[in-house]
């Protein structure tokens, strides 16, 4: 028990002062380097923790946090200035929005929901994962990543979930290469049957992307010819959305 109870510790220690060195945590807690290391790496493992992009000697809690305890976000300036747009998108789409944040490479994870009013809609568990490269959410955040990352991901393989689940790289590229144009993915039954979706990334100051807005529909409600529409509705709400953020 004190090893659980020293792991939630120095959970709670990086959520306080991340991002943060093992050294920064070793003085704080008066343990041998080596155990705090070996902490963090277990809990980066189960995916709770993650070395932070721009400096791998800090570390900072990971997107499965947030899906455990989506109140954490509440205090946050994403949550708080993602909230109200998503809500104003959904009154003028009437179709259910969705709050995903990247878990590192790994994989998109559900933070928030704003649901429309339809008998019949799409529906994401808060705490729902979804991988990068099948989905409108993982395809906005792989658009604006550096192209050493998208090629680290397409390495590990890409694989398939329906006929239409872009598995080859090139066929994937050409996608992300869209995406930056037009601003917004696009997901017609590529992960989930019968599901379509238009994401656009909430991006940082340095357009790094922390976050992804989805509109999502049954395919029986999908109209191809508001694509654009709908690409430039959910555009529009993330760039409120970081705008927000930073004025916070």
């Amino acid at each position: 028990m004190k090893s659980v109870t020293r792991s939630l510790r120095i959970l709670e220690a990086v959520a306080q002062h991340q991002p943060v060195t093992v050294g920064e945590l070793t003085k704080l807690f008066g343990l041998p380097k080596s155990t705090v290391q070996r902490t963090l790496v277990t809990l980066a493992e189960a995916g709770w923790l993650r070395a932070n992009r721009k400096d791998t000697t800090r570390w900072e809690v990971g997107a499965r946090v947030l899906a455990v305890r989506p109140a954490a976000l509440q205090g946050s300036s994403l949550f708080a200035a993602a909230r109200d747009p998503m809500v104003r998108l959904r009154d003028k789409v009437n179709e259910t929005i969705h709050l995903s944040v990247p878990d590192a490479l790994q994989c998109m994870v559900v933070v928030d929901r704003v649901d429309c009013d339809h008998a019949v809609r799409t529906f994401h568990t808060i705490g729902d994962t979804s991988p990068l490269h099948a989905t409108a959410t993982g395809r906005a955040v792989l658009a604006h990543l550096p192209k050493q990352d998208v090629e680290e991901f397409i390495a590990r393989g890409l694989e398939r979930y329906s006929e239409t689940t872009p598995t080859d790289p090139e066929e994937l590229r050409a996608e992300l290469r869209r995406i930056r144009t037009d601003g917004y993915a696009f997901n017609g039954n590529q992960y989930r049957p019968g599901v379509c979706a238009i994401a656009a990334p909430v991006l940082d100051e340095d357009g790094t992307p922390l976050a992804t807005v989805a509109i999502s529909m049954p395919e029986s409600r999908y109209d191809a010819d508001k694509l654009p529409e709908w690409g430039r509705l959910v555009a529009d709400a993330t760039t409120e959305i970081a705008e927000r953020r930073l004025g916070a």
